[in-house]
């Protein structure tokens, strides 16, 4: 592990705690919540290191999203429901998108820690917001559980600094499409997402380095070994040669083997490996959440990030406070019917190991610095 940095931040809330998307909805889990208590069980996370997140006000939002889009939601706070109009509209209340207790303030507090995140590596460092990530989000619709983009509006944030370059690369199991349309055209910005071939929202095939936009859809069965590769061979080399002032890494957690929504099949490992190489590509590092949906998986792998960023040595059993934890969750999931004791009492998985596939190398083939 790294020693520890002074200027590194974790960003949290306690409204994760007590908002849940609602029924058999795949984010009415504990994530957030899990990762933080896991990290102060561990003993990692001190009163002057936790931020409590703020909420992004409207007029924040609206430095990216329509403002009758953010009215609407809000409404759909105020009443818990969704009109017929919002719903053709701006896809609130339909396809993964419901309406619940906290719709408003839930997504405006992740975006309000990015925001803060921003504000707090104006002068450099490393800041941590496992409630971040929610990539799929479009100007003035609600798309793939997301209903607002906080990665778009850090980015927008750093550019706002005066910073020449921001970074962002997306780890998640699913494209960063709503990062990646929004910089599509701004030479300033590098966007660079590894995600499952095939898997919704089906695009992110292509790059275009003519627009500082790179993708790498990878195969099913997606193993430590060749994610290695491609961050080696193609990723880092890309980092390197645009330079950023900022990187912002969102750690979707749902491309781990222990994910029920994808089928690629990384250790927690190739996770924290990623945090290790690129910490070192740019002054500012920001590092968010995403995609995730086996509670034990998420919550063993951010709190693994967190160690990794704040210079933690994991242990080899998780003490009885952190296990406790764990062995809490009730999961109504056939995987989380009887869960396997090294979901309970470790963080680390075990190395998903396998060949480099040639349609991997494929994907790291010659590409521009």
């Amino acid at each position: 592990m790294n020693s520890v940095i002074l200027s590194c931040k974790f960003i949290g809330s306690e409204i994760y705690r007590r908002s849940r998307y609602g029924g058999k909805h795949p984010l009415a889990i504990p994530r957030v919540s899990l990762v933080i208590d896991l990290c102060r069980a561990l003993g990692w996370l001190p009163d002057d290191v936790y931020v409590d997140s703020p909420v992004a006000t409207p007029d924040q939002l609206a430095r990216f999203h329509d403002p009758d889009y953010i009215a609407a939601v809000r409404a759909c706070e105020a009443s818990q429901s969704a009109a017929a109009e919002d719903r053709e509209r701006y896809g609130l209340g339909v396809n993964g998108n419901p309406v619940f207790g906290e719709i408003f303030r839930r997504p405006a507090t992740a975006c309000g820690a990015t925001l803060l995140a921003a504000d707090l590596l104006a002068g450099g460092g490393v800041v941590y917001s496992p409630a971040g990530g929610t990539h799929h989000g479009r100007p003035a619709r609600a798309s793939g559980f997301c209903y607002f983009n906080d990665p778009v509006l850090g980015i927008l944030a750093f550019l706002d600094q005066g910073l020449a370059r921001v970074a962002y690369l997306d780890i998640d199991a699913h494209h960063g499409d709503g990062v990646e349309d929004a910089f599509a055209r701004d030479p300033r910005v590098l966007t660079i997402s590894v995600h499952e071939r095939g898997r919704w929202p089906g695009t992110g095939l292509d790059s275009d380095p003519g627009n500082s936009r790179y993708n790498f859809p990878v195969p099913e069965g997606f193993n430590d070994a060749e994610f290695d590769y491609l961050l080696e061979a193609a990723i880092l080399p890309l980092l390197d040669g645009f330079a950023p002032d900022a990187l912002i890494v969102q750690t979707g957690a749902d491309a781990l083997a222990d994910d029920p929504m994808s089928k690629l099949a990384l250790s927690n490992g190739s996770y924290w490996r990623a945090i290790r190489h690129v910490r070192r590509i740019a002054p500012r590092l920001l590092v968010i959440g995403g995609g995730g949906y086996n509670p034990y998986a998420v919550g063993r792998c951010w709190a693994g990030i967190w160690a990794e960023l704040a210079g933690k040595e994991l242990p080899d059993r998780l003490p009885a406070d952190a296990e406790a934890l764990l062995r809490e969750i009730r999961w109504p999931h056939s995987k989380g019917r009887n869960p396997p004791e090294g979901w309970l009492t470790t963080l680390a998985d075990p190395p998903s190991t396998g060949p480099i596939r040639e349609e991997v190398r494929a994907l790291a083939g010659p590409r521009p610095g």
